[in-house]
């Protein structure tokens, strides 16, 4: 992204919108450590801190100098092409400052510091199986909640504000839409392939895992698949996430497992999938609010679909076995290509989202956005959510009532507020889109995928997704790199088509 002398309103905006993105990223810094290596006594220091730089951050970005130089900065880019550089950096910061707008300071310093304190508590509530230790820390974060819904303001449901905030262009009535084409697809599928169970052997993932090994092949794979260590890092974490803090440093962190079923291999394809993304953003784009991924559902596309699209298909094991017999050696001596990767695939209804199959994956999320809801709604109360919980476990995936660690308090995410889990459903259905027009253009796809030729496929994602960063909404992004907007016909005929080789369908 280039300005001249013709261009000084945005020149000095790209200055200010600059500072604002360093406090951010400060303030991810902050929250990555938290989730690393801080000791447990910074709890309260560190709620402060981020409170802090959230609030300066956003008080700096609705600030009146960044109104003024952006209502010059769209006169001096009049006329521009809708995909300039220049163009988009003035439509995403007058969207962005909209929303940013509604929102009071204090609002988001209390967000900042109610998430730190409540991530605290959450690990007490899960390592104790104890809803009633996070249930006050939810109510709060419920308020909050819905707080910013009135604050950023909607027509029909508060969920719409979370997600004008999250995924542009999208809509609860959508997102709703295209789960209820999911439930009607995937209700009767789980209970036909629970008939079908023993049809796939998947007792190897049950063999025991070092941890040392599992963690040094993950490393290498990641490296192979295109993440530039250079640029990153892994390390550890009880969640695993990916954090970004400029083109030059973008880490992640996994999780080792017992077992194969639980390695830390998939978790680490998964989170280089995100740290790709972020890597593969020009720099000319750096310290605008177009550095980033167009949402969370695209960002999500990212990981979804190396992790499962490449990482769970079989040629890419074709490539991966060897690896894995070198590094873990007697654990999976005897196994070949086709017995591992159908036990990897095998429909198996878990309680625990991150350990879910392709297949159920999406129930998992369905039960949380419904939750979501309810709770925003006021017809749910924070007390009743495992029960709630458990009557959903129950009638999608017929599991029965799971422990407190093993339902509602499994994942972390609702110390930071509702409406983040719309994101993994539409990563799924973005990336099987991503990949059925990435097979169009890469015919030979599955041939170098399973001589570890991996650059093919990450040049076509540079070039389709990750280049724009966040100019395009994502229903913009996927049109243009797929022909099509976002819709679940593709990711439900890629599981069709996996379905039936896994379980010898025909």
């Amino acid at each position: 992204m280039s300005t001249t002398a013709t261009r000084p309103a945005l020149t000095r905006l790209r200055e200010v919108l600059g500072e604002v993105v360093d406090l951010q990223r400060a303030a991810e810094l902050l929250q990555w450590d938290q989730e690393t290596y801080m000791p447990p006594g910074g709890v309260e220091d560190r709620a402060s801190q981020l409170s802090t730089l959230q609030r300066l951050a956003h008080e700096r970005f609705v600030s009146a100098e960044v109104s003024r130089l952006l209502e010059r900065a769209e006169a001096e880019v009049e006329g521009l092409p809708y995909e300039s550089d220049e163009a988009s950096l003035v439509r995403v910061t007058r969207r962005d400052l909209e929303l940013a707008m509604r929102v009071p300071s204090d609002l988001v310093a209390a967000r900042a510091s109610a998430a730190a304190r409540a991530a605290s508590v959450w690990r007490e509530a899960r390592a104790a199986s104890d809803w009633s230790r996070f249930a006050p820390e939810l109510e709060i974060s419920v308020d909050l909640s819905r707080r910013l819904a009135e604050a950023i303001g909607y027509e029909e449901r508060p969920y719409d504000a979370l997600i004008r905030m999250t995924e542009p262009g999208l809509t609860t009535a959508r997102v709703a839409s295209l789960f209820a084409e999911l439930k009607a697809f995937l209700l009767p599928l789980v209970r036909r392939l629970a008939d079908l169970a023993d049809r796939v052997d998947d007792r190897v993932l049950d063999r025991p895992c070092d941890r040392d090994a599992q963690l040094a092949l993950s490393l290498e794979v990641i490296r192979q698949l295109g993440y530039d260590l250079s640029r990153g890092r892994q390390d550890l974490s009880a969640h695993p996430f990916c954090a970004s803090f400029g083109p030059g440093d973008v880490r992640l962190t996994t999780r080792p497992g017992a077992t194969l079923r639980g390695a830390a291999l998939l978790a680490s394809v998964h989170e280089a999938g995100h740290a790709m993304y972020e890597q593969g953003i020009p720099r000319s784009l750096d310290r605008t609010p177009l550095w980033g991924g167009a949402s969370p559902g695209v960002h999500e596309s990212q990981s979804r679909l190396w992790e499962n699209l490449v990482g769970r298909a079989r040629p890419f094991w074709e490539w991966c076995l060897p690896r894995l017999r070198a590094a873990l050696g007697e654990t999976v001596a005897g196994v070949d290509v086709d017995l591992f990767w159908r036990a990897l695939n095998k429909v198996r209804p878990t309680y625990v989202r991150v350990d879910a199959d392709e297949v159920t994956y999406n129930l998992h999320i369905l039960l949380r956005f419904e939750i979501e809801n309810e709770l925003l709604e006021g017809r749910l109360r924070v007390a009743d959510v495992p029960d709630a919980w458990a009557a959903r476990l129950h009638e999608y995936l017929a599991l029965e009532r799971p422990t407190d660690a093993l339902g509602p308090l499994q994942d972390i995410h609702w110390c930071s507020g509702m409406g983040h889990f719309v994101g993994y459903t539409l990563g799924n259905l973005i990336a099987a889109q991503l990949m059925e027009a990435a097979r169009r253009d890469l015919p030979d796809l599955d041939r170098q995928l399973a001589g570890g030729a991996f650059e093919g496929l990450l040049g076509w994602l540079r070039e389709r997704v990750h280049r724009h960063g966040r100019k395009f909404t994502p229903d913009e992004l996927v049109q243009r790199a797929t022909g099509s907007p976002i819709g679940a016909g593709p990711w439900i005929a890629y599981v069709e088509t996996k379905v039936r080789a896994v379980y010898g369908l025909g």
